[in-house]
Parts: structure tokens; C-alpha cells; sequence
């Protein structure tokens, strides 16, 4: 996750950095906070799924464990 954010971190510099030369500071500036707005945005939904997804198996995980158990008892 944390590479990706850093991606887009860079991406958004390069193209600020190319668009200087057009832009005045302050767009520039205003670019790269909507980009990283965006990044983190991002970051913070993905970050969820991935916890969600996780949460998932370990319930999946306990329900199978407790079926085992259960098996094991008969």
C-alpha cells in the first residue's frame, strides 16, 4: 500500500515539476495537494478493503476450525 501511495506521490511531483515552467508556484502547489489528497484517499480505501477482506477470512477461517473441532468430538 505503501509503495503505491508513494507512486502516486511521485508521479504527481514529476508532473508538477514538468508543469512549472507553465504554471505559476501557487497552481503548482495547489496540484500537488489535490494529488495527494487523492493518494491518501486512496490509501484509506484501499486500506479498508484490505482490512475488510481479512476480517472475512479469519472468520471463515474459525468457522472451519470450529467445524473440525465439532467432527473431532463425534
Amino acid at each position: 500500500m505503501k509503495k503505491v501511495v508513494l507512486s502516486l506521490a511521485l508521479v504527481a511531483m514529476m508532473f508538477v515539476s514538468c508543469k512549472e515552467a507553465e504554471a505559476p508556484a501557487a497552481e503548482a502547489t495547489e496540484a500537488v495537494e489535490a494529488t495527494a489528497t487523492e493518494a491518501v484517499e486512496a490509501a484509506e480505501t484501499a486500506v479498508d478493503s484490505g482490512a475488510a477482506a481479512a476480517g472475512e477470512a479469519v472468520e471463515a477461517g474459525a468457522e472451519k476450525v470450529e467445524a473440525a473441532v465439532e467432527e473431532v468430538k463425534k
